[in-house]
């Protein structure tokens, strides 16, 4: 496994499960430093007990204030060099059905989210003249799934706040990039299979299936090999990689 340039200290948000978990990991294994930073304290502890991260932090990422206090406690320690703003939340209604409400929970999560995060570690990397952004999105901000209006509205901007902030840092040695993976084999797609079989009857098989037919590949992506394009965009021989969105989705995009 590439290591990292040198001894670096990464902010992994949502990082207690899923891919955010593989990503805390991988880095970790890289020689990184990591904080995993969410909600749930039970779930980020079991991450640090269990070696996928060196320290944890609470904060709803929704929550700026939140957001500011965690990342300075992180800070103190040791600057932030990496920050992998993955955290977020996926609910899926017809556009009909879709308030208000559902579509400000997507933005404030998943879109806010990551504004909140670059804006509390940037400073600081622009000041140290290093930095790692990377933004885990989806495909649903390259493209369109039907029932998910709101989620890849969310999506979509960060892509767009991506490579928009991208330029705004091209002279630095900043880097801003997003992950985008297709349906992927974790305890959030686990809800959609199980939200597919309440709703149609299907068994477990076919409702997977119904997720990785977007894939040509025919599967469902793993977590690893989300964590290993994030981990080679956080390397040294990724500096002139920026602004991009990087599907991880077996050729979907």
């Amino acid at each position: 496994m590439p290591g990292l340039p040198h001894s670096l200290h990464a902010l992994v948000t949502g990082g207690g499960r899923g891919i955010g978990r593989e990503i805390a990991s991988v880095l970790t294994q890289a020689g990184a430093t990591v904080t995993v930073l969410g909600r749930d304290r039970a779930t980020l502890d079991d991450a640090v007990a269990k070696g996928a991260a060196q320290f944890a932090a609470v904060a709803d990422v929704a929550d700026q204030a939140a957001v500011n206090a965690a990342v300075a406690q992180a800070a103190a320690r040791q600057p932030i060099d990496i920050l992998i703003a993955n955290a977020g939340i996926a609910e899926s209604a017809p556009f009909a059905k879709s308030d208000a409400a559902l579509f400000r929970r997507m933005m404030d999560v998943n879109f806010m989210g990551v504004v909140h995060t670059i804006q509390a570690v940037l400073p600081s990397m622009r000041a140290r003249r290093y930095g790692r952004i990377v933004a885990v999105a989806s495909t649903a901000g390259l493209k369109g799934y039907a029932y998910v209006s709101a989620y890849s509205a969310a999506k979509h901007a960060v892509i767009g706040l991506v490579r928009s902030l991208a330029l705004e840092l091209a002279t630095t040695p900043v880097t801003v990039n997003a992950v985008c993976p297709g349906f992927t084999d974790t305890d959030l797609v686990a809800g959609s299979i199980d939200n597919i079989m309440k709703k149609t009857g299907r068994s477990h098989q076919q409702a997977v299936a119904e997720l990785a037919k977007h894939n040509p590949q025919g599967r469902l992506v793993s977590p690893a090999e989300v964590a290993d394009t994030v981990l080679w965009l956080c390397g040294e021989g990724a500096g002139a990689i920026t602004g991009q969105a990087i599907a991880v989705a077996g050729g979907e995009v």
